[in-house]
């Protein structure tokens, strides 16, 4: 079976011939001759529809596919046509090309899918191609998702920000978290009003008005928002957030104390103790629950403070939004009470919050922001594989790559 056969198969396109295929100069890549059929006429690139030649330009590489370890290059000699449409000369469309680009649009499908599994420098390593080259692969396929994309019914949104370099650069993410459907929907510069107001911008008033479900963290610029576009959504805060915010307090009372008893010269009954007391008792082995045990026998604010937090954990066993409102204030009132500054620092944030927490219980317990922090560990995984990029616009490309289900642009084969 012949090179040309092959091609004829897997990639033939109406109106034009696939010639002849040889070895190149220094026998490391396929040349293969393309020209157009007899009788077909040109496509004008500007309106997309048959226009009269006018001359002919160099002849042009396409990179394709590699086979066997093998570049393998189309060869075209390009056509102008004069488009009495558009009124100029312009460079004829080919089927396989995109523009100026010279890889087929076969190539740029191909090292995208590859470019999900790996990072962008092994993927280009592994093909024998550049990284800008993988690079602009991404980008069209990304390109092309996101004008083709059917956002279609949006009925729950989950937003929050991940840190993607040093000194206190964020992005914003929008997911769509549906029972059923979870992807990407908007990647935002920082963690501002206007970053969150691009999303809903792009998705228009309409869309915007019909979300059910919103699920963020106490982050002020993201409260405002939905309170001004999304008024009749239901606003679902972050239970992993504010457990998180809790630990975080047990840890600075546990830090505090433990530098008061040294600098006492007391027993450093505490040292150690950081995962022993910022775990849940279920995750805890046999030694450290010992350890634990023997710890609260102490009457210290750590002590104290460890107790409440473990208390608070009661409150996601309920169903009844009422009830759970009333262990809230109950808890929130003995937190004021133990005069320990950082839990009730917790404590007003709680009640400052305390609808949007209960709506949780509204919602009947079928959505939360775990969702939301599944696809933001995805998303540090695809920042790590290439241990971070250098501008946001790699960033962005690669994150709705990875996490946005984007549509493909069609393809004459299924290449592996």
């Amino acid at each position: 079976m012949e090179l040309i056969t092959i091609l004829n198969r897997c990639h033939r396109f109406r109106g034009f011939v696939y010639q002849h295929a040889h070895f190149s100069a220094d026998k490391k890549s396929i040349e293969v001759a393309v020209r157009p059929r007899k009788g077909s006429a040109a496509v004008c690139s500007c309106c997309h529809l048959p226009a009269p030649g006018y001359d002919q330009l160099a002849e042009r590489r396409f990179e394709f596919i590699p086979l066997w370890g093998f570049l393998v290059f189309l060869l075209y000699t390009m056509r102008r046509v004069n488009c009495h449409r558009c009124g100029i000369v312009a460079v004829e469309e080919v089927p396989w090309g995109n523009g100026k680009r010279t890889l087929t649009k076969a190539y740029m499908l191909f090292l995208a899918r590859w470019a999900r599994r790996l990072s962008w420098k092994e993927t280009a390593e592994a093909f024998r191609t550049s990284w800008d080259k993988v690079f602009g692969a991404v980008e069209h396929v990304v390109t092309f998702g996101l004008e083709h994309r059917v956002l279609g019914q949006i009925d729950a949104i989950g937003v929050d920000e991940i840190q993607y370099a040093k000194g206190h650069k964020y992005l914003t993410l929008v997911y769509q978290i549906d029972l059923d459907v979870t992807r990407l929907l908007w990647v935002g510069r920082e963690r501002t009003i206007e970053s969150f107001r691009g999303f809903l911008t792009v998705i228009g008033d309409e869309l915007a008005s019909k979300i059910v479900f919103v699920c963020s963290d106490m982050w002020e610029p993201y409260l405002k928002v939905i309170r001004e576009k999304c008024s009749e959504a239901l606003h679902i805060l972050d239970r992993f957030h504010i457990v998180a915010k809790m630990n975080k307090a047990l840890d600075e009372v546990r830090a505090g104390e433990s530098r008061r008893i040294a600098s006492e010269g007391g027993v450093p009954v505490l040292k150690k103790s950081r995962w022993l007391l910022l775990k849940r008792e279920e995750n805890l082995k046999t030694e450290q629950r010992f350890r634990l045990r023997d710890l609260l026998r102490y009457n210290l604010k750590t002590v104290r403070a460890y107790l409440l937090k473990e208390a608070f954990q009661q409150l996601w066993d309920y169903n009844s939004p009422a009830w759970a409102g009333k262990f809230l204030d109950d808890w929130c009132r003995q937190v004021m009470r133990s005069r320990i500054e950082p839990m009730e620092n917790i404590a007003r944030s709680l009640r400052q919050h305390r609808e949007l927490i209960l709506n949780y219980f509204r919602a009947q317990k079928l959505l939360s922001s775990g969702v939301v922090e599944g696809l933001n560990n995805k998303a540090k995984v695809t920042m790590r594989k290439s241990y971070g990029f250098r501008t946001f616009r790699c960033l962005e490309l690669a994150l709705y790559h990875s996490l946005g289900k984007l549509p493909e642009p069609q393809s004459t084969h299924e290449f592996f």
